[in-house]
């Protein structure tokens, strides 16, 4: 048996008008044509879609089921032809963004990248300086879209959900936390934790392990980059806790240790928030696309 487009198009546009006349002029072909379409659609399928006896003509319990699948199917193609149309027109726009998730920078220039070749026209910015004020930024529109993991209420704000993550442990193979399975917050007591240089409510280690167990590590030290918070880890200064996938830089490396946090895996999610009236701009709804499939390649690698 084959379907196509076309015929869950002609499913829906005889069920909306009621009967072939009327649904064949929507659709810009002749009744005679549509009759036809429907009764080889209707051999192919080996049962009856309409019943013919009712005025208007109503669909049969075959047909509901079929005109179940055109509902479900035919608006994501047509939104996916939409966003296709709208890849072609060169449309405008403006994409301001800020992070609230300090790694996240290695991961978003890739998508920025990819991003940049299909919409040369769209004005796009990062604004790292309203990194601690970012979500009021969004809602007073001085920025358009904001990198998150600590979703909160704000009318007219929606959170678009790109993709979950685990906050682990990073130590130097030598470190006495390479010995255990996994890590608790008692064993943060003698340890240097290496963290970015962001507030403790921006940081997993804290709002998810030590901040609810009221542990402070023994000494608490800074670090602009990734690359610098591997060195000193590697090094022995300190541990770090960062995104499972930020560990592809050193998987293999045998200086080096993960491990998860707690008995229980601490999962997160990443969130991309948005104005609700932009979430649907076809520009931003391919920027979150891109968004999903970039952190996917990551956590793959």
């Amino acid at each position: 048996m084959y379907f196509e487009l076309r015929h869950l198009r002609t499913i829906r546009a005889i069920h909306e008008h009621g009967g072939l006349a009327r649904a064949a002029e929507m659709m810009n072909m002749t009744q005679s044509a549509l009759s036809h379409q429907v009764k080889g659609l209707e051999d192919q399928a080996g049962v009856e879609l309409f019943v013919r006896r009712s005025k208007p003509m109503r669909l049969s319990a075959a047909g509901q089921r079929m005109l179940r699948v055109a509902e479900r199917v035919l608006p994501e193609v047509e939104g996916l032809e939409e966003e296709f149309r709208a890849l072609l027109s060169g449309k405008t726009g403006r994409l301001h963004l800020t992070l609230e998730c300090h790694a996240c920078f290695d991961w978003l220039f890739p998508v920025l990248e990819q991003f940049r070749k299909v919409w040369p026209d769209i004005d796009v910015d990062i604004r790292a300086g309203l990194a601690f004020d970012a979500l009021p930024a969004l809602d007073r529109e001085e920025v358009d879209l904001v990198i998150s993991s600590n979703p909160v209420e704000m009318p007219g704000i929606l959170f678009n959900p790109l993709f979950d993550y685990h906050p682990t442990l990073v130590a130097s193979a030598q470190n006495p936390l390479a010995e255990k399975a996994y890590i608790t917050a008692e064993d943060f007591r003698d340890q240097t934790l290496i963290t970015y240089p962001v507030g403790r409510e921006r940081l997993d280690i804290f709002t998810e392990l030590l901040t609810p167990a009221r542990v402070e590590p023994r000494q608490h030290r800074q670090a602009d980059l990734t690359a610098v918070i591997f060195m000193l880890v590697g090094s022995n200064r300190g541990v770090s806790v960062l995104p499972d996938w930020v560990m592809r830089e050193i998987r293999g490396k045998p200086d080096y240790v993960t491990r998860p946090l707690g008995p229980q895996t601490v999962t997160k999610r990443m969130y991309a928030a948005t104005r609700n009236a932009d979430a649907t701009q076809p520009f931003m709804a391919h920027f979150l696309r891109l968004m999903r499939s970039e952190a996917v390649k990551l956590q793959r690698d």
